[in-house]
């Protein structure tokens, strides 16, 4: 049976395709299969590109995302997934009070696979300078990483 992961940022246009990209690459990488998918708390930005800056970022580590467009998390998503994986502690929140009662998909903080950065959020770029871009690329290249060797 393939592993799923829906990686969920606020907008799902920085962190949440950046991670998705991330996880992919790694998968590759590694010889995996998952079903990788991502989304956003909220709908501002439905079926829009993700941000350029990520955009530029991801493409050059050899992970384009230009082809995803941004959508909002659905109710379907917490039986769908067996891994919602959220960027931050806020879209935790939000996610563990959306999820419904029949929901089977393991909920978690991205960071909490990292040793020592059990409850720190994965920094989002959008409000800050590109160089935060890199910084958030690094993060789910090494979240996706440890994502790789928890679930073998």
């Amino acid at each position: 049976m393939t592993t799923s992961v829906l990686f969920v940022c606020l907008g799902n246009i920085c962190r949440s395709p950046m991670a998705e990209a991330a996880l992919r690459q790694e998968c590759a990488r590694a010889g995996k299969t998952m079903i990788i998918d991502s989304a956003g708390i909220r709908d501002w930005h439905t079926g829009n590109p993700p941000d350029d800056r990520a955009q530029a970022v991801a493409a050059r580590y050899g992970a384009p995302i230009d082809h995803l467009s941004a959508r909002p998390v659905r109710v379907a998503d917490f039986r769908t997934f067996d891994h919602i994986i959220a960027m931050d502690n806020d879209n935790l929140s939000n996610l563990k009070s959306m999820a419904p009662s029949d929901g089977s998909a393991k909920l978690s903080l991205f960071l909490d696979l990292l040793e020592g950065r059990n409850g720190q959020d994965v920094i989002d770029p959008y409000y800050e300078a590109d160089e935060a871009f890199e910084t958030t690329w690094a993060d789910v290249v090494a979240g996706a990483k440890a994502l790789i060797a928890k679930l073998s």
